[in-house]
C-alpha cells in the first residue's frame, strides 16, 4: 500500500480501538449483575475485548512513534528534544485526565513512551529479546510479592461510587502520588512489549505494504490467537497457573489487527466502509479524552452513578461513538487536526501548528 493507505490503515484501527474501549468501560463501570444468557454479553466483552482494546491503542502508538521518528527525521528536527517535549506534555494531559476523571492509561504512555526513545536504533532482535523481558517481568516481579492495591483504594472506590466530585479528585491524586512511588510502576508490562512490536512493524513495513509481509501477518495473528485459546482453556483449568506473559489473552489484538489490515488491503472498499472509524482514529487522544469525561459524568456517583443491563452495552456504545464520528467528521472539515493533537504537535515543536 501507500504511506496515505497506510495512514488511513492505522486510523481505522485506532477507532476501532477506541469503540471498543468505550464498549469495555460500560461493562466494566456500568453493568448490572445479571443471569442467564444476558450474562454471556458480559463475559463476551471480558473474553473478546476487555484487554484487547488496550492492546491494539498500545501496538499503534508503538507503529505512530515510528512513524513520528521518521518525519521528525525527515524534517531535520531534533528529534530527542522534540519527542522528549511531546511525551511532557502527554504526562500534563494523562496526569490531568487520571486525577480529574478517573483514567489512568495515558500517564503510563507517557512514561514508557519517553523509555522507546532509548532503544529506538536498537537491532531487530535484541529489540525482540527485551520485549520478551518486559512480558515475563511483572509475572516474575508478582511471584515474589504480593499484589497491593495501596491504602488510598477502598476511599478511592468509596469517593468515586458515592462521593462528592472534590472527593474524588483528593482520592485519585491520592492513590497516583502512592502507586509512582512504587517500584512495580517502574517495571516495564505489556504496553511497553506492544510499544516495541509497533516500532518495529513500522521499522519491517508491516502496514506500508501487508501483501509482502502476508507470512509474517498470519503467523502472528496465528500466534495471538493460539494465546488467547490458551491463556482461557488451559491457564484457567490449571488453577491459574502463569503464562509468565508470553501466552496472554491480551495478543488477541495481534488478530484482530492482522485481520482489518488484511482486509483493507485485499478487499479496497472496505476502507471507505470502515472510514468513520478512520474519523475518530484521526483525532484519537481528543476522542479518547472526550469518552473519558463523558463516562466519568455517567457512571460515578457525582454524576449520574448510571447503571444499564448488559443487552444495553453495544447499543449504548455504538450512539457514544456515533456522536464522537459526527464530531470528529464536523471538526475535521475544518481543521488539520483535533483540539488536542494541535496543542499537543505545538508544544511538541514549539511553534503553532497550522489548521
Amino acid at each position: 500500500m501507500k504511506d496515505t493507505d497506510r495512514i488511513v490503515a492505522l486510523d481505522i484501527l485506532r477507532g476501532l480501538a477506541l469503540f471498543g474501549m468505550i464498549l469495555v468501560h460500560f461493562h466494566q463501570d456500568m453493568e448490572l449483575p445479571a443471569t442467564g444468557a444476558e450474562d454471556m454479553v458480559g463475559w463476551g466483552i471480558w473474553m473478546g475485548l476487555e484487554t484487547k482494546a488496550w492492546a491494539t491503542f498500545a501496538l499503534l502508538f508503538g507503529a505512530g512513534f515510528a512513524v513520528l521518528m521518521k518525519r521528525m527525521e525527515a524534517r531535520g528536527a531534533d528529534v530527542v528534544r522534540c519527542y522528549l517535549r511531546r511525551m511532557l506534555a502527554l504526562a500534563v494531559i494523562g496526569a490531568a485526565v487520571q486525577i480529574f476523571l478517573g483514567f489512568a492509561i495515558l500517564l503510563e504512555y507517557a512514561f514508557w513512551g519517553a523509555a522507546l526513545l532509548l532503544i529506538r536504533k536498537l537491532p531487530t532482535k535484541t529489540l525482540l529479546v527485551l520485549a520478551f523481558a518486559a512480558a515475563i517481568a511483572h509475572p516474575l516481579y508478582y511471584r515474589s510479592t504480593p499484589y497491593s492495591r495501596g491504602p488510598y483504594w477502598k476511599e478511592l472506590k468509596r469517593a468515586q461510587a458515592e462521593g462528592t466530585y472534590i472527593e474524588a479528585v483528593r482520592a485519585r491524586a491520592d492513590n497516583m502520588r502512592w502507586e509512582y512511588s512504587q517500584l512495580r510502576t517502574f517495571i516495564p508490562g505489556s504496553s511497553f512489549v506492544l510499544f516495541i512490536i509497533g516500532l518495529l512493524a513500522i521499522r519491517h513495513g508491516i502496514f506500508a505494504d501487508p501483501r509482502g509481509k502476508l507470512r509474517t501477518i498470519l503467523a502472528a495473528m496465528a500466534f495471538g490467537f493460539v494465546s488467547w485459546t490458551f491463556a482461557w482453556f488451559a491457564l484457567l483449568k490449571l488453577d491459574k497457573a502463569p503464562g509468565f506473559g508470553i501466552l496472554s489473552d491480551q495478543w488477541l489484538a495481534f488478530t484482530y489487527i492482522g485481520a482489518v489490515l488484511l482486509l483493507v488491503t485485499y478487499r479496497p472498499v472496505w476502507k471507505e466502509r470502515l472510514s468513520f472509524f478512520g474519523m475518530t482514529g484521526r483525532m484519537a487522544l481528543t476522542n479518547y479524552v472526550i469518552q473519558a469525561a463523558i463516562i466519568s459524568w455517567l457512571a460515578f456517583g457525582y454524576g449520574l452513578g448510571l447503571k444499564i443491563r448488559p443487552y444495553y452495552e453495544l447499543p449504548a456504545a455504538a450512539l457514544m461513538f456515533g456522536l464522537m464520528v459526527v464530531f470528529s467528521r464536523w471538526w475535521l472539515e475544518r481543521h488539520r487536526y483535533g483540539p488536542l493533537e494541535k496543542v499537543w504537535r505545538s508544544f511538541t515543536y514549539l511553534s503553532a501548528q497550522p489548521g
